[in-house]
């Protein structure tokens, strides 16, 4: 597994790296755990992600909240934020989108405990928030609301 020596060994840290053109090219980078045995828990957002829409292949907009309370590994944010813009040209239901991000976020890195909130703006007038999560966090890990409000439109 790359990073998993004193210097890690990445692909993207301290790398000019190009855009994926799609997330199967997306190259993920882990490096070792700074505080291994520490519970603890992580949180990326992404506001502004999208997606396309497998049907009329318009953009899909969404925010995401990845949290996770690291294992061995955690992952590097670059490679998170370039693997995460490669699904700019991809078509995928909310639900694929989102449930397969952390699926292979769980694959790869391995975390004590994952959870993805994909809060998805409205598609035909509905908005459809799609929520996954690898079982109930370990005990004594402190786990905060996601902070993302049920779409309202415009107010």
């Amino acid at each position: 597994m790359r990073g998993m020596s004193d210097t890690p060994d990445t692909i993207h840290l301290g790398y000019h790296s190009e855009l994926p053109g799609c997330p199967d090219e997306a190259a993920l980078d882990y490096v070792p755990n700074p505080r291994q045995g520490a519970l603890y828990l992580v949180r990326f957002a992404a506001p502004e992600f999208t997606s396309l829409c497998p049907v009329t292949g318009q953009p899909d907009f969404a925010h995401l909240v990845i949290d996770y309370a690291p294992g061995e590994t955690i992952v590097e944010s670059k490679s998170l934020k370039l693997f995460l813009a490669s699904f700019r040209n991809h078509c995928g239901f909310h639900e694929d989108v989102t449930v397969g991000i952390g699926q292979r976020l769980v694959e790869e890195m391995r975390p004590r405990w994952l959870r993805i909130g994909g809060y998805w703006y409205p598609r035909g007038g509905i908005p459809i928030d799609v929520f996954w999560q690898t079982g109930a966090p370990p005990e004594g890990l402190w786990v905060p609301d996601q902070g993302v409000a049920s779409y309202r439109g415009r107010g």
